[in-house]
């Protein structure tokens, strides 16, 4: 098989949570394991970073694997979904896995696949433990794709957790309560191995201090750690102080990472860094500055608060749950436009009534899907949507209902676009 076959088989015979849904989630760590066996235990010879949580771990995995590199070392990411290309999935020093790997990595270990009938996610999984090991990483920085506790990550034993936040999203699985969804993000916590959690929520407190405590970790909350103090954009960059508790000391920072939301996840970030230099790895200022400032530069980061269009400024990002889209919206109602377009398509099993609750009604709205078995008719979306004021057109695809409202849109517009993570791959 070539790439594009291998691609092929990966996506469609094996079962792709993206693609199918609850179909593809497995509540145990069976295959997982007796794939970690065949290819004789990888995660067990490179040293890792577990990021779970709900929103922002993708991007405080980013931020931590650019800040390693600019220290010096070789850094393995891995994180899911990918947007345009599969091996987005799988990098070192922020390289993409190479086409030949992921063809012989199938080739070479397809009747064993055949065997155990793993999900497209535990396969790939394998798979990039198997690249880590191959290529001798210091260290890889792991995010958890759903849940925590039965992920097929969570074989690793890491240097140190991170949970960054906790907020309703795939609660067909992890629960409709937030308790219920942090017990099972709280289940990356290991034996006596440290725990960053990036947001502390009241309700949730007892919830990481009772686990961390029953796994003798350490426990520590970012907002306990650095006080935020400004963060603005300053020549498309932007600008970030945080105040340290222990010392009062100012850290200044300049990010390439344009979402206000990203402030909670660089000062998690932070809090990694600080716990990294106690377990005596050498990173200094100077590496922080530079990480943070090129995290896309050196990792390949897309769909965060990305801008892909001027003259119309058309603006694009991932955040698909109730609080991913607030603080989309807060950031769309500080800036100055003059008509807001909003491009938006979701998956069918979202439960899009609170997002419709919080979305702008003086705007025009342009309903698509995204090209996935899972997306919701936009005959369907718009339907709902005119239930809570919200009015626009349907169309048939993402890049027409795009280019449709950047027709419409007038000097000093604006243009969103995204509802899911797969109409935003669609674009970027």
């Amino acid at each position: 098989m070539n790439y594009k076959e291998t691609l092929n088989y990966m996506f469609t015979k094996l079962p792709m949570y993206q693609r199918t849904g609850k179909a593809a989630y497995k509540a145990d760590l069976d295959t997982t394991l007796a794939l970690d066996e065949y290819f004789n235990h990888p995660h067990e010879k490179f040293k890792s970073i577990h990021v779970g949580g709900t929103n922002g771990k993708g991007s405080v995995s980013h931020t931590i694997a650019s800040v390693l590199q600019a220290a010096g070392y070789k850094v393995g990411l891995y994180t899911s979904p990918h947007l345009r290309d599969f091996r987005e999935r799988i990098k070192v020093n922020g390289e993409l896995v190479s086409e030949d790997y992921v063809v012989d990595f199938i080739g070479k270990h397809q009747c064993k696949f055949e065997e155990l009938s793993p999900s497209f996610f535990e396969m790939t999984v394998a798979m990039a433990f198997d690249y880590f090991a191959d290529q001798e990483v210091d260290v890889a920085v792991v995010e958890v794709g759903l849940g925590g506790r039965l992920d097929s990550t969570n074989i690793i034993t890491p240097l140190l957790s991170v949970i960054t936040n906790i907020s309703k999203d795939h609660t067909g699985l992890l629960g409709s309560e937030l308790t219920q969804i942090a017990g099972e993000k709280a289940g990356i916590i290991k034996e006596s191995v440290p725990v960053i959690i990036g947001e502390k929520q009241e309700e949730l407190i007892d919830v990481f201090t009772r686990i961390a405590s029953d796994k003798n970790s350490d426990l520590q909350f970012s907002e306990d750690q650095y006080e935020i103090m400004s963060y603005d954009i300053v020549n498309s960059k932007r600008n970030l102080v945080f105040k340290a508790s222990d010392n009062n000391s100012r850290v200044n920072l300049s990010c390439d990472l344009l979402g206000s939301y990203q402030v909670k996840n660089i000062r998690t970030a932070l809090c990694v860094f600080d716990e990294l230099i106690n377990q005596a790895w050498n990173i200094s200022d100077k590496s922080i500055k530079q990480g943070i400032s090129e995290i896309v530069k050196r990792t390949g980061l897309l769909g965060r608060w990305q801008i892909i269009g001027n003259d119309p400024d058309v603006i694009c990002d991932t955040g698909h749950n109730v609080a991913g889209i607030k603080e989309i919206i807060m950031q769309i109602e500080s800036m100055d436009y003059r008509n807001l377009h909003i491009v938006f398509g979701v998956v069918d099993d979202k439960d899009i009534n609170e997002i419709f609750e919080l979305m702008p009604k003086a705007a025009s709205y342009y309903f698509c899907c995204a090209n996935i078995p899972r997306a919701l008719d936009p005959k369907i979306l718009a339907a709902k949507a005119q239930a809570y004021d919200l009015v626009g057109n349907t169309y048939p695809s993402v890049k027409i209902a795009l280019e449709a409202a950047k027709a419409n849109a007038q000097e000093n517009d604006l243009v969103f676009l995204g509802g899911s993570t797969f109409v935003v791959a669609e674009v970027v």
